[in-house]
């Protein structure tokens, strides 16, 4: 396994950044954590250290800060190669088959796809069964489960059902041979630590050192800028994810996000590292800080040339301070969960703001009686059928769930769940 360089714990130069991003001289700053000016000053010095009465009194007076950081799985694309579909639909995943819309796909090789609720946000690809040439039917095994960004706050949902954290969800997959093709980590910064301005400037001038010299941007300041670093098997994206939500006519409370997409074995690294040592955030936080780090002056290409650049070059540059204290306080960050229901909430945007406009037109020019003969003749295909069906049976199975769970209300796709992983079964129990 690759050996990542541990991210530096807090320290007085991130009590300072935090100081000053709060606009607050020493002596406001230490009245309100209620600690003296003089000690402030010598923690933000180095001369003495951080202890954890002295981290608990700022996370009282700033609350905001403490849940600055959170950590979320953002996509989760997981292989089975003796499995079929409906096997992994009903024994891994253990969702109601009848919730899938099954069709064809020409998609990552396969040839067959079932899409939860007809939309490609859940879904599973495998093979279509056929015939050999004795009339017999064959069918191939090999499947992958798809969570887009999208499908894993949907899929965090049946999480909850099922009463599962994603770390058993995962040892479920690996009982089942599952091997991990994509994961992407995403660490939300919720509190503004990161100027996305600052971040593309310091690209731009090559202010920041990254294993991979490959690097790209996209966007603009009123849009939101995205900073692209590295190439697949292992990308770290940076982006506004107020801004990219606005565009889309939603609403986000995290400000940026910085991404860790890892594909196959980097994948399959960071979940083993997971099991084995129960450190998530603290091995994000190491693999962040290995990969890519912004400094305050622009680098020289001629030092990178040498042997052990980081240890000789790039730790004798000042680093930019936001970036520095972001990998910081990673290793205390939260795993969260934002469960949220799968409906026909698509096509009821689509149509509140396309359809109803043109409606009211001619409800107003006297063809609403028109409108509605239409819609009782009308003839829905069979994928759209079965989709009035999945929502009826959705319902029923949420209302059966909510009861049985006491009544919790999962349907608030806003509130946050923390994600427990103190009762994860012993690593010696594990089939693997």
């Amino acid at each position: 396994m690759e050996d990542f360089i541990k991210a530096p714990k807090l320290h007085g130069s991130h009590i300072k950044t935090i100081r000053n991003m709060l606009n607050l001289k020493q002596t406001e700053f230490a009245e309100k954590i209620g600690v003296s000016g003089s000690l402030l000053s010598y923690i933000e010095i180095g001369s003495k250290p951080i202890t954890d009465e002295f981290v608990e009194k700022m996370y009282t007076a700033f609350p905001d800060l403490k849940n600055a950081l959170d950590l979320q799985f953002d996509w989760v694309n997981i292989t089975f190669s003796d499995m079929t579909g409906e096997q992994v639909i009903n024994d891994v995943m253990r969702l109601k088959p009848e919730l899938f819309l099954e069709r064809s796909t020409t998609q990552n090789f396969y040839t067959r796809e079932f899409a939860f609720a007809g939309e490609k946000n859940i879904y599973v690809q495998d093979f279509e069964p056929t015939t050999d040439e004795h009339g017999q039917d064959e069918q191939k095994t090999g499947t992958t489960m798809y969570l887009t960004g999208q499908g894993t706050r949907l899929f965090e949902k049946a999480l909850l059902e099922q009463g599962l954290t994603w770390k058993k969800f995962f040892v479920r997959a690996k009982r089942f041979k599952g091997t991990f093709s994509r994961l992407d980590i995403a660490i939300n910064d919720n509190w503004g630590l990161l100027d996305m301005d600052e971040i593309i400037e310091a690209t731009r001038k090559h202010q920041f050192w990254g294993k991979s010299r490959s690097f790209a941007i996209h966007g603009n300041s009123d849009a939101g800028w995205t900073a692209n670093f590295g190439k697949s098997p292992f990308v770290i994206r940076i982006y506004d994810k107020q801004k990219e939500q606005e565009q889309k006519g939603l609403e986000t409370s995290v400000k940026n996000r910085v991404e860790l997409e890892l594909r196959s074995e980097r994948a399959e690294q960071v979940i083993s590292e997971w099991f084995e040592n129960d450190n998530l955030f603290e091995y994000t936080a190491s693999i962040l800080y290995t990969y890519l780090w912004f400094v305050n002056e622009p680098i020289d290409e001629e030092e990178l040339k040498g042997t052990h650049v980081r240890e000789r070059y790039i730790e004798s540059l000042k680093p930019m301070p936001a970036w520095s204290l972001l990998t910081s306080l990673g290793q205390s960050m939260k795993f969260v969960r934002e469960p949220k229901e799968q409906s026909v909430d698509s096509i009821l945007s689509w149509i509140m703001q396309y359809i109803v406009p043109s409606l009211e037109v001619l409800k107003k020019t006297g063809h609403w009686h028109e409108v509605i003969e239409a819609m009782d003749k009308a003839n829905l295909s069979p994928e759209q059928e079965k989709l009035v069906k999945a929502n009826l049976v959705n319902a029923i199975t949420n209302s059966k769930a909510n009861l049985e769970h006491g009544n919790l209300n999962f349907d608030k796709a806003k509130r946050k769940y923390d994600e427990e992983t103190a009762e994860f079964e012993k690593k010696a129990n594990l089939p693997f």
